[in-house]
């Protein structure tokens, strides 16, 4: 990737976390100043996918350039790197968090769950019809995810195939570049592409039916969550590699 390539991509991820924490504000207080207020419920948490949109579009625009660079982006932390499928989260990540909210919020609220006296949040109020629905929505999703896991299994094995091993093999010096060399690489970086825009589709598809099933008012509490989550992983990660020395003069958050 050409360095003017590189520092765009930076860009484009750098802007999309700014949006996130912009985003996690207006959120935060809209469950805690006006928790009953729907249509404002509605309208933040539409925001918050149009701005997803928005990132995933620029960010395919710029991975035709260079797609192997969102498979391990040097703007990420090596540890967050660790995390990534397809450039990206795991959908199914999204019912673990369902998960793992409904259970810690029920657990920590249970004598007001009990009495009657707290409602609202997302593992206050799951409904039976809700969790059938999750539970649905997640193994469609994991079905998916294998398919696309085996498709970037099949192009990762492809480097021993046809053609391009072959061409190594016939290379006179070792590492040398030439028309078909650039040719094969191309080609397999174009359905490595392809591979991402379908994972972010099945990313934005499953994100767009988890707010249909759960209320405005879990939804934006969910939104919260993985919004804080993405946030904390990328600093986490940048903390890890300022203690081992790893992060460079101008990667700091």
């Amino acid at each position: 990737m050409a360095s003017g390539d590189r520092k765009e991509s930076k860009c484009c991820f750098k802007e999309w976390m700014e949006t996130q924490e912009r985003d996690l504000t207006e959120l935060l207080q809209a469950v805690t100043v006006e928790p009953e207020n729907i249509e404002q419920l509605k309208q933040l948490a539409g925001k918050c996918i149009t701005h997803f949109e928005d990132y995933i579009e620029k960010r395919n625009k710029l991975a035709h350039k260079d797609i192997s660079a969102y498979f391990a982006p040097d703007w990420c932390s090596p540890w967050e790197n660790s995390l990534i499928w397809i450039a990206g989260c795991r959908p199914s990540l999204f019912f673990r968090l369902i998960y793992a909210l409904s259970g810690s919020e029920v657990e920590s609220n249970l004598t007001e769950f009990l009495r009657g006296t707290k409602n609202g949040y997302l593992g206050e109020v799951m409904s039976s019809t809700q969790l059938v629905m999750v539970n649905a929505l997640q193994s469609k999703t994991i079905s998916e995810e294998e398919r696309l896991t085996t498709r970037l299994a099949a192009l990762q094995e492809g480097i021993a195939d046809q053609p391009i091993a072959m061409i190594a093999k016939g290379l006179s010096k070792v590492g040398e570049m030439n028309e078909e060399v650039e040719k094969a690489l191309d080609d397999h970086g174009q359905h490595m592409v392809k591979l991402l825009e379908e994972a972010d589709e099945l990313r934005m598809n499953t994100l767009k039916k988890v707010l249909k099933i759960l209320t405005p008012l879990q939804g934006v509490d969910f939104l919260v969550a993985s919004k804080k989550l993405h946030l904390c992983v990328h600093k986490w990660g940048r903390q890890r590699d300022q203690k081992h020395g790893r992060v460079e003069s101008d990667e700091g958050d």
